[in-house]
């Protein structure tokens, strides 16, 4: 088996089990000179993603101590690649999480979607079921089959297991007492107001949903930006591991996103750089928002 496929059966069967932890390594020289660059159209978006080169060069000794970041040079027809927006929020419960989040918007997100706008690169939010739903532009596909039947219930684990209920109860986390202030906090989600659609820029429910708007419009590449890094980015169905599982090319903006650190980890926001590290480690990219606008053709 090779390496690739080896590393994707990894991913499929094994995210849940995986620590966020550590950071970026520093650059590998020279590994990107040696890749010719695709041909570049004229109206295309020109990046070098960074991954996680667990190579080594001839005559070095292969530890992990010796491997790091390598880029690639990719020259990318405009209407083949989509930045997608997840959980672009106006509020959030940790009040640190949302005050890094906002800075970012402010700083980094706003003047991305813009210059993508100005070039016609295409903008996907998908800020989580209810509130696509609930949105104008919400994307809405027919089924082209009918729906699956239900499957029957799984008998093990036993149901009271799955509840934490009767025999299991003691396993169950406790009830906490500001469950009903969160609750209410998730009631008044919306698209922050500084990343609205505009115009007629799709806005999606599902991974399912995703994945049919891009095959109707030829989209291959997907640029991930929105919070939390080391949650939604990864793990919703229409986040970096599900989408990359469904064949697309995958990278996140890792200076367009954050994650939900703990009292350990908020001083160097070790849990967002782990996330951002293990998509580069498992076959997925990072690239900066300064690089994407870089990177995009020049206004005539």
């Amino acid at each position: 088996m090779d390496t690739q496929s080896s590393r994707r059966e990894f991913l499929a069967t094994s995210v849940a089990a995986v620590t966020l932890v550590g950071a970026a390594s520093p650059p590998v020289s020279g590994l990107a000179d040696e890749r010719p660059a695709l041909p570049n159209p004229q109206k295309s978006l020109h990046i070098k993603p960074r991954y996680h080169r667990w190579y080594v060069d001839p005559g070095v000794d292969w530890v992990e101590t010796n491997t790091g970041a390598a880029t690639l040079d990719w020259s990318i027809p405009l209407s083949e690649a989509a930045i997608v927006l997840v959980d672009v929020w106006n509020h959030h419960y940790l009040k640190d999480t949302e005050a890094r989040a906002e800075s970012i918007i402010d700083s980094k997100l706003v003047p991305l979607l813009a210059a993508c706008r100005e070039v016609g690169l295409p903008i996907i939010h998908a800020p989580s079921p209810p509130q696509a739903q609930a949105h104008p532009n919400h994307v809405k596909f027919e089924r082209s089959s009918p729906a699956p039947p239900t499957p029957p219930a799984e008998s093990w684990p036993p149901s009271e297991f799955r509840s934490k209920s009767g025999r299991y109860a003691a396993y169950k986390r406790p009830n906490e007492p500001r469950d009903p202030e969160l609750r209410k906090i998730r009631a008044g989600l919306t698209i922050h107001p500084k990343v609205q659609p505009v115009g007629q820029e799709p806005v999606v429910a599902t991974g399912d949903e995703l994945h049919k708007y891009c095959k109707a419009h030829g989209i291959l590449f997907l640029l991930f930006a929105g919070f939390n890094t080391n949650a939604c980015i990864l793990v919703r169905d229409y986040g970096t591991l599900a989408m990359r599982s469904r064949g697309y090319e995958v990278a996140v903006i890792r200076d367009c996103t954050t994650g939900m650190e703990s009292k350990e980890s908020q001083p160097t926001l070790s849990q967002t750089e782990g996330a951002i590290l293990f998509l580069e480690m498992f076959d997925h990219y990072s690239i900066s928002s300064d690089e994407i606008r870089s990177g995009l053709p020049k206004v005539v």
